[in-house]
């Protein structure tokens, strides 16, 4: 049903650049993604009707120091640039924030608040760490634009000090311990697990290797990904470097969003208008150590159920997915929240995932939507779903796009009533120091460039708490490489403020 205020994508753009240039500046890269979506509706009524500017902040705004490099307000400097009037938006950090700022700001203008959006973001972390590395200082890209940008949302803390003292604040370490707990979930060996990390990455590849867009057009194969050589170096057990998301690029993405009302008027064409059928956002408990099962993700599932049913769609309607793939643990919770597996035939990317396409900070999956409204332009009677992640799988954003509109006039979820459930789920009390009997729950080893440095664990206390823990001894590092110890009792003890764990011998 074509209701006025069904919120549509009229027009998408993006944009790599391969070369450093310092000269560039993200508001130069915006104004450029932001004119190639605004080409892309077809109409040149749509630049004066932006009344909303949403922007996709940078991951650099999270570091100290380096934040005073970027620009304060970007969106006001790129309204500025198109010569518009328009109020701006931004939020906090998290790479579930292009779905989830699409979702809030379809709600709106479903609701009458505002016309047209133009939601857009771009990371140039390549030239940006390039010239810091090189010797050449932060790049000068700050603005005197004041800070006027209306925040949307805000994320408390995502690890405990627990966590954080034992490396659980990289996500390089966090998200192999998914990784562990699934395979073991899952009833993997050793070599079906290597098998299928390899598919999935390689699949992923040859996506990339077709996409102008990527920052690695490479199709490799499935040994290629599993193999250390050439540079391929362990970073953290079991993933080699090309499952880990690249963040050094240099990629921006822009889609304008508006209403199909609005669109009439605007005289867009109906064949440029994607669909958003469904969209639903939900967090799980913001301690990872907190979580029940530490392969599950209730509210990735919540969210991916609850946009389906507003979409009408089952998830075998669909003909396209991209599953944020920052590491290959999170798309496999993606699959399982969806009830699909890891190499169905549909792909699980439309863009070639974080390791090959480019993981530009925060801004990922709005390549992801771009990519997906592209793809459906081109497929007739398509539909396809959009999973954004944030955190350690942590906040969740989902979109259902498709050619043709529901049935059903456009009703906004209701994302409270979906967090409500997630919050009476029952969570797992973390303490800080643990001592005796250790039932491993997750595990994985850190590596540099020399070799393995530390193992990482998290596992049950006699009593059901949980607690991390780490090991230096090189003994407890080879086994855990060697074999997945999920389920097997180890022994902990609580000294220098770490929990420090060692493996028990079998009988």
């Amino acid at each position: 049903m074509n209701s006025d205020s069904q919120p549509i994508i009229i027009g998408v753009g993006q944009a790599i650049w391969r070369e450093r240039d310092v000269t560039r500046t993200p508001v130069d890269a915006l104004q450029d993604v932001g004119t190639k979506a605004l080409s892309n509706t077809g109409s040149e009524q749509v630049l004066a009707a932006i009344d909303r500017i949403v922007h996709v902040p940078f991951l650099m705004n999270q570091v100290p120091g380096f934040a005073e490099a970027m620009p304060v307000n970007p969106g006001a400097a790129l309204a500025e640039r198109l010569g518009i009037s328009a109020a701006q938006f931004t939020s906090d950090v998290g790479g579930n924030l292009p779905q989830q700022l699409l979702n809030e700001f379809a709600r709106r203008l479903s609701q009458g608040d505002g016309d047209v959006v133009l939601l857009c973001g771009v990371e140039l972390l390549a030239t940006f760490l390039g010239a810091v590395r090189g010797g050449d200082g932060f790049p000068d890209w700050a603005t005197g634009q004041e800070d006027t940008a209306l925040q949307v949302g805000e994320t408390p803390v995502m690890t405990a000090p627990t966590e954080q003292a034992h490396g659980l604040y990289e996500p390089i370490n966090a998200y192999p311990l998914f990784e562990s707990a699934q395979a073991h979930a899952r009833g993997l060996s050793v070599d079906e697990h290597q098998a299928l990390l390899g598919k999935l990455v390689s699949d992923m590849s040859h996506v990339a290797a077709e996409n102008p867009y990527a920052w690695k057009n490479q199709a490799l194969s499935a040994d290629a990904v599993l193999s250390t050589d050439g540079g391929n170096r362990m970073i953290s057990h079991p993933y080699t470097k090309v499952m880990n998301a690249v963040l050094a690029v240099d990629q921006a993405a822009a889609v304008v969003l508006t209403t199909v009302g609005k669109a009439r008027e605007l005289n867009i064409d109906p064949e440029r208008w994607i669909y958003l059928r469904g969209a639903a956002s939900a967090h799980d408990s913001w301690y990872l150590g907190q979580r029940m099962k530490l392969s599950e993700s209730p509210a990735l599932k919540a969210a991916c159920d609850g946009a389906l049913s507003q979409s009408g769609l089952d998830v075998e309607e669909l003909t396209h997915f991209d599953l944020y793939s920052c590491f290959p643990a999170a798309v496999q919770a993606g699959c399982d929240a969806l009830g699909i597996q890891p190499d169905d035939p549909r792909g699980v990317t439309v863009t070639g995932g974080l390791s090959l396409f480019g993981g530009p900070g925060n801004n990922y999956s709005l390549h992801g939507i771009a990519s997906m409204a592209d793809r459906l332009r081109e497929t007739p009677g398509g539909a396809g779903l959009v999973w954004a992640n944030g955190g350690y799988l942590t906040k969740h954003a989902v979109g259902v796009y498709a050619r043709e509109p529901g049935d059903s006039p456009w009703v906004p979820g209701d994302d409270e009533m979906l967090q409500a459930a997630i919050d009476a789920l029952p969570l797992v009390e973390l303490v800080d120091a643990g001592e005796g009997g250790f039932l491993l729950e997750a595990h994985t080893v850190t590596y540099a460039r020399e070799g393995p440095t530390r193992a990482i664990a998290l596992g049950k206390l006699a009593d059901g708490r949980r607690c991390a823990a780490v090991s230096d001894d090189p003994d407890v590092m080879h086994a855990l490489v060697s074999g997945n110890y999920v389920g097997q009792l180890a022994q902990v003890r609580h000294e220098d403020g770490l929990n420090r764990f060692r493996l028990v011998a079998a009988d």
